[in-house]
């Protein structure tokens, strides 16, 4: 069984590495912002609450994305393990995220980071705006984005890094060769 998170700025990979993860390790994906744009398009009160916030480049509020994360946690289909992708962002949901997990008895067994520059970082995401259409992908969001993350979302890797389960793997290059490197830091970091 593996319970781990996927964590790393804004157009890092996070979301095609979670995937490939996932399908290797059996284990069930969980990601914050495929939840998110669900309930946008939904047009749930959640969603709508969620929407201001995402257009604007800003992190939607503990509150909101606490609950949902236990929620899904609770779910059958995460008894094997699951990959989280996009939570937790800050200390605050480290926090709620360690309480959720021991209820259960339960703990993170591997946090894996993917690193890139932010300017590698900027010129993904504006060429993935132009081919999906993400309203919430212009320059000046994603910029944004990446001063939260580095804000406020190093205070988690830092957190995770005390922890001694922090495993860094380099997110640029192709994606093929960026698995690999991640299929072999998770097994090096299991095998500790």
């Amino acid at each position: 069984m593996t319970r781990m998170l996927i964590i790393g700025p804004p157009g890092s990979g996070k979301g095609t590495q979670a995937e490939r993860i996932s399908e290797r390790l059996g284990v069930v994906a969980i990601s914050t912002g495929d939840i998110f744009r669900a309930n946008v398009k939904g047009e749930t009160p959640l969603g709508l609450e969620a929407k201001q916030y995402m257009d604007n480049g800003d992190f939607v509020p503990d509150s909101v994305t606490n609950k949902m994360v236990r929620d899904r946690l609770s779910e059958s289909d995460v008894v094997n393990g699951f990959l989280l992708d996009g939570y937790p962002r800050t200390t605050a949901q480290v926090d709620y995220l360690d309480e959720i997990l021991a209820t259960g008895d339960e703990k993170l067994d591997v946090v894996l980071q993917l690193t890139a520059d932010d300017e590698e970082l900027v010129h993904r995401l504006l060429g993935r705006a132009k081919e999906t259409g993400r309203s919430d992908d212009n320059e000046a969001v994603i910029r944004h984005r990446l001063d939260l993350y580095h804000e406020q979302t190093e205070a988690v890797v830092a957190k995770y890094a005390e922890r001694g389960i922090l495993t860094q793997v380099d997110g640029i290059g192709a994606i093929d060769e960026v698995t690999d490197r991640v299929m072999q830091a998770i097994k090096a970091a299991q095998a500790a």
